[in-house]
């Protein structure tokens, strides 16, 4: 197809056509988060918001070094020269009372920050009383911080040496204080404040002392008989703070319009020195009339945020809190500003400490140290606050006008949401998040401040993390005591954000009773229902593996508030609260017992039968928590877990994995709690498993098998990937198809020998299908795949007797059911629960014949013991334990046919015995344990022989559990992650501008401009269609092949592997492995969603489909979905030459004259090619997102792909298989051609019973397509092998035109635009038709030098728009002809 000819009229579309175009109102299917995502929780974010290590400054050391009147003697001062301390002129009283009301000052300042700290104040004393107030102050506070606040006014300068200065006790000398010795008596933690001259020498030599303290701890470490390490250990300073007034080489400022302690000012009277710093700048000219006697006039308690100094108090601790957030580390900002009360807000005082002192050439100095803040953009927010506060002054004052509250916040919080509502993706948070944080404790502010946290809250996880970084915590908790109505919805909103990324929360919530009122929203009827999904998330979080939450919520009534909410048409609320329900009484028996009382479980089974899925799983994990309590039983609650348990096994067939793999858990739960009966039922089902003869595939030599199962010597075997379980864990099969690609084609190759035992040792079984530490497992795919079909034909429940309670029995059949599922997951787990009994059957059998005829009458107990009591006796000796000797990798048995699948025992392999291990002795006389000879047969890896035995450990070593408490599917935490990510956002695929939006457009184009181009070359009638245009040798004989509608690809599919071709460039794109078992075949397949992101259906005549997606380009294909949708086709039980019994000869004498022999010979090579019946066929509808399935069964069973459910049964009311299938969406109509020739049409609008509108029986043999066309007036098309084309019309009850074609078809398929259908037979050539019975086209030859013979045609598909026949034949070719090229 030229490529310019596929794509120039794509750009030609008119506006007008492109709004017709069709494709956008297609529903599209499995395209879900399920389908698309791991079924998985995020992972959980490290959380530093939580303060590990909260301190508190318990004790305030205040050392005053004035000797006011008394300058020391390396400092000259200027005059006039700065002299207030603490706000107080030393020189205005006596200097010892000036001494002491500095000092009473000092302590008021701190006692602002810290009330209830211990004081201490040490005015100009001497070394031993500064030694013996620390060492008090240190021994009282334990392990918490220590203040010690140094003022050095009076004493010199520190020196380089490490030493600040005191007073001998007569005040005639300065005494030096080394730093080292003040360390050893502060401890640590400690905080540490110097106000004096070079006070950044202090740091320095803090910091060096505290370096060598380190290396003197390491050196004793090392070292015990070092010197060092005789003497007391140093304390280590790591966690010691330090704030300097200035660097080493400067001098405090001298300005007499400021404090002479301006640093200690700035530390703990911010507001004031702030202000008087506001009015000595020359912008305070530009606010008239304020002056520095006035300020001090402003009215207000720094407390009281309602008055003008109050409210400045509040904007100056918002802004230093949003620089420090906005400019220090994460981790600093936490340990600074939000670990200790009396350390942030000395720190939030620094950041003005800088800004001022700066401004007179001094800086102050931190240890850690802080990047500059005093140039930071909020300042000047700050210096707004202040004029606009000043400003108002002389009028409050004067006029007693009433105060104007600030705009500060309100136009902070409008930055904050122009930050929401502006930015992109990927920029830097928002500054004012700090600021938000502050505005929730105002009442005027907090509704606006709420709404706009939740929408930055909803940006996703990052921003849950940076929001408790910031200390939102206990805010929203406070909150939680509110009682407004209008705060509710958005405290739930937020609370659910928090939880769904940080779930430890749950323990603040019940300590402060949060809980309740969650509780209230979720039981007020008059909430929205999106608003009581979160509230039921937030309870099902608290209650999560939170047995304090259990009871506290149990308490408050969930369970009855939750089941009164069970049937809410929203779908959300109900998973959660099914989810919510699970976790309560998950290992609660309290709660169990609760819910029994209200008949809670009884509810729930409603849900099993929920249209959407995922509440369909969630009421599975509540029924499966439900039965899974390990309380004891009672014969009340063994009732209640039998009726559970049956209400369950009804889901083994849903069309959703999710659900069946949380039904595989829910189960394990059972057999957890009824062990010992499990394990009974488990022995009973190996015995009879071992001597029951299977109709097996693998037995070939049956009177009625036409065929072997194993293709003869002229086709090549493509791989030795014997078993679906190779490819367990590997459903993206790219490595397996690698292997595939590059295996040598077999040409001569006979059968390849199979057996468990040579599955279990091949490296990808054991890597994929490994118990945790990767030991093979007990029963191997295939004994499990032969346990379930006997266990479809066996009296099993006539075996184990009346008295035994079958439902452990049906439990057991429905794990093996599910042991044996398509999708890998589901079957993973169900081989865990069933080798995890197996295992334990096995371990406490007791060395005698299995369950002889006495123990089968006897009744097993109703309640499960801890060790099966029925069949574990104490006096089991080591015979018992020797069962599971385990082999890692060993190689595979040769010579064993795929007939140890039935009767012949053979010998197990006899092995060198590790020599670690003690030599095994019978225990009674001669006879070997039973283990040897009882399970010899299905579990040949796992026996040594009947000379050695396992490791002669307790059971508790060797027992291997594979049902443990990880046994779990995710769904609950994958499901919280909705409330994790972005709910606000608009999806991608609505963004118009978005990626995912323009694909589609392009992709649309695309289609629209084939069928228009398709359309005029069938509107202009095909006279030939012979033109080779591809030609290719396939992997594996092609058995069904499908064009995608509109990209130049073709699937074909052998018996279980699909090949992928570019029919344009001749190139093969993909081949991967389908997953079915060996002995069944793929037998139809589909395109879903074709017109978008396209799927690939395949079906397998074991009732099996498979959905696929990433084929055909370069990532990995990967299983979207895949389910059982046909349960009863087993394809052991119908063997060929059945399927031709059931299908060319009817008990009808009516459809018996037609089966000439010629018919008989197709059906026979219809069967032979296909190895059995119709197989499965299947029929899809992307309108309605409905699929048609039938075959080797008695009814047409309709899945909605929406639901992932069963939505209807028509019984076809005949007694053959079903061949073909076609729908007409428009008027509901379904036609199936069948094996006995008949033509059936049926209306799914009507009853089951009535439904059947109409039957043709004019064709004598098997059915080889039957067609509707999808027009008002469409007519049925159906022909058989005898080569009979019969045109019928709905509503008539005879056909209206007839055709004969060749006799002998094998494949055929109708064009459904270009009215031209193609027949290929038996007899190597394809007949191309038009609509006049015409032959346009005979191909018997291939195109090429040799012009080869065609094979046998296996089968054939025309293109749904160009005019395209792809044909396959039985000599593994797969070509594809055309019309003319001058058409194309």
């Amino acid at each position: 197809m030229d490529a310019e000819l596929l794509h120039s009229p794509v750009v030609g579309l008119t506006e007008e056509e492109e709004a017709d175009m069709s494709d956008w109102n297609l529903p599209l299917a499995f395209m879900k988060k399920r389908h698309l995502e791991k079924i998985e929780g995020s992972r959980a974010l490290a959380q530093s918001w939580r303060m590990k290590d909260r301190m508190k400054t318990v004790s305030v050391a205040l050392v005053l070094c004035l000797n006011v009147g008394v300058d020391p003697p390396d400092v000259v001062k200027t005059s006039p020269c700065a002299r207030l301390e603490c706000w107080i002129d030393p020189l205005s009283m006596s200097p010892q009372k000036a001494l002491e009301t500095i000092g009473a000052n000092l302590q008021k300042q701190y006692e602002n920050w810290q009330p209830r700290a211990r004081y201490k104040q040490s005015l100009d004393p001497t070394v031993d009383e500064v030694k013996k107030l620390c060492t008090s102050l240190r021994r009282n506070a334990k392990e918490e911080r220590v203040l010690f606040h140094y003022n050095g006014h009076g004493v010199p300068r520190p020196t380089v040496n490490g030493e600040i200065w005191v007073f001998n006790k007569n005040y005639t000398q300065y005494i030096p204080l080394s730093i080292y010795d003040l360390q050893t008596w502060m401890g640590s933690p400690s905080i540490f404040v110097y106000d004096c001259s070079n006070a950044g020498i202090i740091v320095k030599s803090f910091k060096q002392f505290a370096l060598q303290r380190e290396q003197e701890l390491e050196v004793a470490a090392i070292n015990p008989n070092h010197p060092l390490a005789q003497m007391p250990l140093p304390p280590s300073m790591k966690n010691c703070i330090q704030l300097a007034a200035c660097e080493a080489s400067e001098l405090l400022p001298m300005n007499p319009d400021l404090p002479a302690d301006l640093f200690t000012s700035c530390l703990t009277t911010p507001i004031k020195i702030a202000l008087r710093w506001f009015c000595m700048q020359k912008s305070a000219k530009l606010v008239p009339g304020v002056t520095l006697d006035l300020i001090e006039k402003i009215p207000g308690r720094l407390n009281d945020r309602r008055t003008p100094l109050g409210e400045l108090n509040w904007i100056f601790t918002a802004i230093t809190d949003t620089i420090a957030w906005n400019v220090l580390p994460r981790d600093l900002f936490q340990k600074l500003f939000r670990q200790d009360l009396l350390v942030a807000s000395l720190f939030r005082n620094f950041l003005l400490a800088e800004r001022i002192m700066r401004s007179y050439n001094c800086t102050p100095v931190s240890s850690p140290r802080l990047p500059p803040t005093y140039m930071h953009a909020m300042w000047q927010a700050w210096d707004l606050a202040v004029d606009i506060c000043l400003s108002q002054l002389p009028t409050i004052i004067e006029e007693g006008t009433a105060f104007r509250h600030s705009p500060f916040f309100a136009e902070q919080l409008t930055a904050f949401q122009v930050w929401l509502t502006m930015g992109v993706e990927n920029r830097n948070p928002p500054e004012q998040l700090p600021i938000v944080l502050q505005v929730l404790l105002s009442q005027v502010h907090r509704l606006r401040a709420l709404d706009l946290l939740g929408r930055f809250l909803d940006l996703g996880p990052w921003a849950v993390s940076l929001a408790l970084s910031v200390g939102i915590f206990p805010y929203v908790l406070k909150l939680l005591q509110s009682s407004a109505r209008e705060l509710r919805p958005l405290l739930v909103f937020i609370w659910a954000k928090i939880l769904a990324v940080d779930s430890s929360c749950q323990a603040d919530l019940v300590k402060d009773n949060g809980h309740k009122y969650f509780l209230s929203v979720l039981a007020d009827p008059y909430m929205p229902a999106e608003h009581r999904t979160m509230a039921v998330f937030i309870l099902a979080v608290i209650v999560n593996n939170y047995n304090t939450g259990q009871e506290a919520c149990l308490q408050g009534n969930l369970i009855s508030i939750c089941l009164e909410q069970l049937s809410d048409p929203h779908p959300l609320l109900r998973q959660w609260v099914a989810i919510c329900l699970g976790r309560i009484w998950q290992n609660f028996d309290s709660a169990r017992w609760c819910g029994v009382r209200d008949s809670a479980h009884e509810k729930l089974y409603s849900l099993l039968s929920d249209p959407i899925p995922e509440v369909r799983c969630a009421a599975v994990f509540a029924l499966g928590t439900f039965v899974g309590n390990s309380a004891e039983r009672t014969d009340h609650s063994t009732t209640i877990d039998h009726n559970v348990a049956m209400m369950l096994a009804q889901l083994i067939n849903d069309g959703s994995p999710v659900v069946r793999k949380e039904l595989v858990v829910a189960l394990s739960h059972l057999v957890v709690q009824y062990e010992s009966n499990f394990c009974t039922v488990a022995l009973q089902f190996m015995e009879e498993e071992k001597n029951y003869a299977v109709p097996s595939p693998g037995n070939t030599t049956e009177p009625g098998n036409l065929t072997p199962v194993r293709d003869g010597p002229t086709l090549p075997r493509l791989r030795p990937v014997n078993s679906y379980t190779n490819i367990r864990a590997a459903t993206t099969a790219r490595n397996l198809n690698k292997s595939l690609q590059n295996l040598n084609l077999n040409e001569e190759g006979g059968p390849v020998t199979f057996s468990p035992g040579n599955l279990s040792a091949s490296s990808s079984a054991s890597s994929t299908l490994g118990s945790p530490d990767n030991d093979e497992y007990l029963l191997s795919f295939e004994t499990i795949d032969k346990m379930r079909r006997v266990s479809s034909y066996s009296s099993l429940n006539s075996l184990i007797g009346v008295s035994f309670n079958s439902v452990y029995t049906q439990i057991w059949r429905v794990l093996l059911h599910l042991a044996a599922d398509p999708f890998p997951e589901v079957s993973d787990l169900a081989m865990k629960v069933l080798n995890s009994i197996a295992y334990k059957a096995t371990m406490n059998t007791r060395p005698q014949k299995i369950l002889d005829s006495g123990s089968l009458t006897q009744s097993a107990p109703a309640s499960p013991t801890s060790k099966g009591t029925l069949i574990h006796q104490a006096g089991a000796s080591h015979g018992a334990n020797r069962c599971l000797s385990r082999c890692s990798g060993s190689p595979p048995i040769p010579g064993v046919s795929s007939s140890s699948l039935t009767n012949e025992v053979p010998k197990p392999p006899t092995r060198e015995a590790p020599p670690s291990r003690p030599p095994y002795t019978p225990t009674l006389g001669n006879q070997a344990p039973p283990h040897s000879h009882q399970f010899s047969r299905t579990r040949k890896m796992f026996d040594k022989g009947p000379d050695q035995m396992a490791e002669d450990g307790d059971e508790a070593t060797a027992h291997r559990n594979f049902i443990s408490v990880a046994l779990q599917t995710g769904l609950c935490d994958w499901s919280a992650k909705y409330f994790a990510q972005p709910v606000m956002k608009i999806p991608e695929e609505h963004d118009l501008e978005s990626q995912v939006r323009k694909e589609r457009e392009w992709r649309f184009l695309r289609n629209a401009g084939v069928r228009r181009h398709s359309q005029r070359i069938t509107q202009r009638g095909i006279a030939r269609l012979d033109d080779q245009i591809f030609i290719n040798r396939n992997p594996g004989v092609p058995s069904v092949v499908k064009f995608h509608p509109f990209n130049p690809c073709i699937a074909v599919a052998d018996k279980d592997s699909i090949c992928f071709w570019d029919w344009e460039k001749g190139e093969r794109l993909d081949y991967f492995y389908n997953g079915n078992p060996r002995y069944t075949r793929i037998t139809a397949m589909e395109y879903l969603n074709g017109h978008d992101c396209s799927l690939l259906l395949t079906a397998t005549d074991d009732g099996a489909l498979r959905i696929w997606k990433n084929f055909a380009d370069q990532r990995n294909p990967e299983m979207v979905t895949a389910w059982q949708g046909l349960s009863d086709m087993l394809p052991t039980t119908r063997v060929a030459g059945k399927a031709f019994r059931n299908c060319s000869t009817s008990r009808d004498s009516r459809e018996n004259h037609g089966c000439s022999g010629l018919a008989r010979r197709v059906s026979i090579y219809l069967d032979r090619s296909k190895q059995g019946g119709a197989g499965m066929v299947v029929d899809w509808e992307q309108e309605t997102g409905l699929l048609m399935t039938s075959g080797d069964v008695r009814v047409i069973r309709i899945w909605d792909t929406e639901r992932e459910m069963k939505v209807q049964d028509i019984p076809t009311g005949a007694d053959s298989c079903v061949t073909s299938l076609s729908c007409d969406p428009q008027r509901s109509l379904v036609v199936a051609g069948l094996g006995d020739g008949s033509v059936r049409v049926y209306d799914r609008r009507m009853a089951p019973n009535e439904c059947r509108v109409m039957t043709y029986r004019e064709h004598g043999a098997w059915v080889v397509k039957a067609h509707v066309q999808r027009e008002t007036n469409g007519e049925i098309v159906s022909v058989s092998v005898n080569g009979d084309v019969r045109f019928f019309e709905a509503r008539t009850p005879d056909s209206v035109n007839v055709l004969q074609t060749v006799k002998g078809l094998t494949a055929l398929d109708i064009h459904p635009q270009a009215n031209l259908f193609a027949c290929g037979s038996m007899n190597q050539f394809i007949a191309v038709y038009n609509s006049n019975g015409d032959v346009i086209s005979n191909i018997k030859y291939y195109d090429g030098f040799m012009g080869q013979r065609i094979g046998a045609i296996s089968c054939l598909a025309f293109h749904p728009y160009w005019p395209h026949l792809a044909v396959g034949s039985n000599d593994y070719y797969m070509s594809i002809y055309s019309a003319e090229k001058r058409l194309r």
